[in-house]
């Protein structure tokens, strides 16, 4: 029988259960499905007994699963994306903020400061946030001085940034005022900005930093690493509104390092003292730039560098027109190259006394005050017949120290000129410093040799002046120049003690009524020294403005101090008026005057001092001093190359 047939027999019996129990036992007629009797013993389930300790092992093994995937996901929080998860977190309340450094001090040889920072407050804000409450606007660019409608631009086009500055280096007092304001996203930060108590004085030297406070010019872009430290940085919480939150504890990301003091070998009394000289005979003789260096000759220790025109370093808003500040800026002294006139005799004599030819009591002869050498005539101011070569110096012939060249290898003359420190730079460290120009010797001929002898040709600037006459001064030891106290080295010699003590004695009757330098004479001190003046050097010719040079050292006797003294630009109708005996020489008098009583360095008559009671004051004015006479007509320096 098949499945169908038998569902069909079923399917009343089906109905009659559904419908009632009665009935369903009379269309079953007492059978049970598929023909089985009703009456028979119906078969139940097997009835199994209740396992509760496995059903607990059930529960406890997916509590465990439970704990165990808990324990998993807390190792992966704290452990393994613990860095994700905290920068995430960081990110929302953290800031991290820079601790700013004070930049070192930078002190003179006795103490006084030159260039300090002062604390500033700078304002600046979270763009984002600040843009949500544009009411707040109007109000913060009222506090700032600013116009609203760029204070909105300037924060549109920052608004994907965290941070802007909106003003920098404010008094405190007027950044708290701007802070109190309550504005959300505005907070200040502390900084240090750059202030120089001497002002123009020492511009030149110490040069200026930016707005960073980091070097921009002179010794503060030399020593900048050195001064500079290194800034630290903070993490701090902030609420809502950007602002820092009180009376919780920050923590220091990175330890701040102090910037270092710096001590100058710079006097800072003899460098207002050489300012002071310069504006004078500038402004006496119409000259538009000068220069004055200061050494000491035996370490070579700057203590004074002074130029003009000067700028000054605290002033934000230069009345100097921006087309002439770079002029104002550059320090002359070390920057600047003149050809040096003159004051090259004293290296050319050198070599000349070196080669063994000629002696200090040699003669020349000058007459009949020119000289034809190939195409080239030598003049010198009138006929000085026949003089010594002391004679040479003390009279500036250039005829003289043109026919001793001419006896000299070119090589050797380059040589000496060389180690007197042209045509390199002299070591000073001073950022942009120039290497002046020296020719090589194969490039010189009959002619070149001729006018380098007596300064025309090369060009120099006044520090290497300086530097090359201190080695006169020392005995023929050449110093590096150096800004740092304690800087000096021991030198190196360069020339024979027994030469140089000659070329010293011959550039001591320079200074004396019968020369070309008697206003550089320093009242009870013998000095020594060299006038020059050259022509300024334009288009490819020479004008009629002139560099008046005067570079001397005192005590002769026992030297202590060079210096050299440049001036350019002074004119006249007398060569008298713009030579470097007249424009230079007083300036050099002056200065070394007031070096010479500062340092107390005793006078050399001080036996006739103490006996017969002081001589001229050091510090009187030339107008009131007994000036010596002029110098006779015959013994003006002769200028033309």
């Amino acid at each position: 029988m098949t499945r169908r047939e038998i569902l069909q027999l079923e399917l009343p019996a089906l109905r009659a259960q559904r419908d009632g129990g009665a009935a369903y036992e009379a269309v079953r007629g007492g059978r049970g499905w598929f023909g089985l009797r009703a009456d028979r013993p119906r078969v139940t389930p097997r009835q199994y007994p209740i396992n509760l300790k496995a059903r607990l092992y059930v529960v406890l093994m997916i509590l465990a699963l439970a704990c165990t995937a808990l324990i998993v996901r807390a190792v992966d929080l704290q452990w393994v994306r613990k860095d994700f998860y905290q920068d995430q977190g960081d990110q929302r309340y953290l800031r991290e903020i820079p601790v700013e450094v004070s930049r070192g001090t930078i002190f003179d040889r006795n103490g006084e400061p030159l260039a300090v920072s002062t604390p500033v407050e700078s304002i600046w804000a979270d763009p984002g946030t600040l843009l949500d409450h544009t009411d707040r606007i109007p109000e913060l660019a009222h506090a700032l001085g600013i116009d609203a409608a760029v204070l909105t631009d300037k924060l549109n086009q920052k608004a994907d940034k965290q941070f802007v500055y909106l003003t920098r280096h404010l008094n405190p007092d007027a950044a708290a005022a701007i802070i109190k304001l309550g504005i959300p996203g505005v907070s200040s930060q502390r900084e240090f900005r750059r202030y120089y108590p001497s002002g123009e004085v020492t511009a030149h030297i110490l040069g200026k930093t930016n707005i960073d406070d980091h070097g921009l010019e002179g010794l503060e872009l030399a020593f900048d690493d050195y001064l500079s430290g290194k800034p630290g940085s903070k993490r701090i919480i902030r609420d809502l509104h950007g602002h820092a939150v009180e009376d919780v504890d920050v923590e220091l990301a990175v330890a701040p390092t102090p910037g270092h003091d710096l001590t100058l070998s710079i006097d800072q009394r003899i460098q207002y003292l050489a300012y002071r000289e310069l504006m004078k005979a500038i402004k006496e003789h119409h000259a538009s730039t000068g220069s004055i260096v200061v050494l000491d000759v035996t370490n070579g220790e700057i203590l004074a560098m002074v130029n003009q025109p000067s700028f000054n370093p605290n002033s934000q808003n230069s009345n100097i027109p921006p087309s002439e500040l770079l002029s104002h800026m550059r320090n002359r002294a070390a920057t600047d190259v003149v050809e040096p006139g003159s004051t090259m005799k004293a290296m050319t004599i050198s070599a000349a006394l070196e080669s063994g030819k000629w002696r200090p009591d040699s003669k020349v002869d000058t007459s009949p005050g020119t000289w034809k050498h190939f195409d080239h005539v030598i003049h010198d101011h009138r006929n000085l017949g026949i003089l010594t070569v002391t004679g040479v110096i003390t009279h500036s012939s250039n005829v003289g120290a043109a026919k001793i060249a001419a006896t000299l290898p070119r090589d050797q003359m380059w040589d000496m000129f060389h180690r007197y420190g042209f045509g390199e730079p002299t070591g000073s460290g001073f950022t942009g410093e120039s290497p002046g120009s020296l020719p090589i010797a194969k490039r010189w001929g009959p002619v070149e040799q001729d006018t380098i002898a007596y300064g025309y040709g090369l060009s120099v600037t006044p520090l290497q002046l300086a530097r090359a006459y201190a080695a006169i001064a020392d005995g023929g030891v050449l110093h590096t120049p150096t800004f740092v106290k304690g800087g000096g080295d021991e030198g190196k010699r360069i020339v024979d003690a027994k030469i140089a003590a000659q070329v010293k004695a011959m550039l001591e009757t320079v200074i004396s009524p019968e020369s070309t330098a008697p206003a550089a004479a320093v009242p009870n001190y013998l000095a020594a020294g060299k006038t020059g003046t050259s022509h300024i050097a334009s288009h490819g010719g020479y004008s009629n403005f002139y560099n008046s040079v005067f570079v001397g050292f005192v005590p002769a006797t026992d030297p202590r101090l060079v210096a050299a003294i440049v001036i350019s630009g002074a004119t006249g109708t007398d060569i008298v008026q713009y030579m470097g005996g007249t424009v230079a020489a007083p300036a050099f008098s002056k200065v070394m005057q007031g070096a010479l009583r500062l340092l107390d360095i005793p006078p050399d008559n001080v036996k006739n001092w103490y006996a017969g009671g002081p001589g001229p004051n050091p510090l009187v004015e030339p107008r009131d001093m007994p000036q010596p006479d002029p110098p006779p007509p015959g013994e003006a320096e002769e200028v033309g190359p």
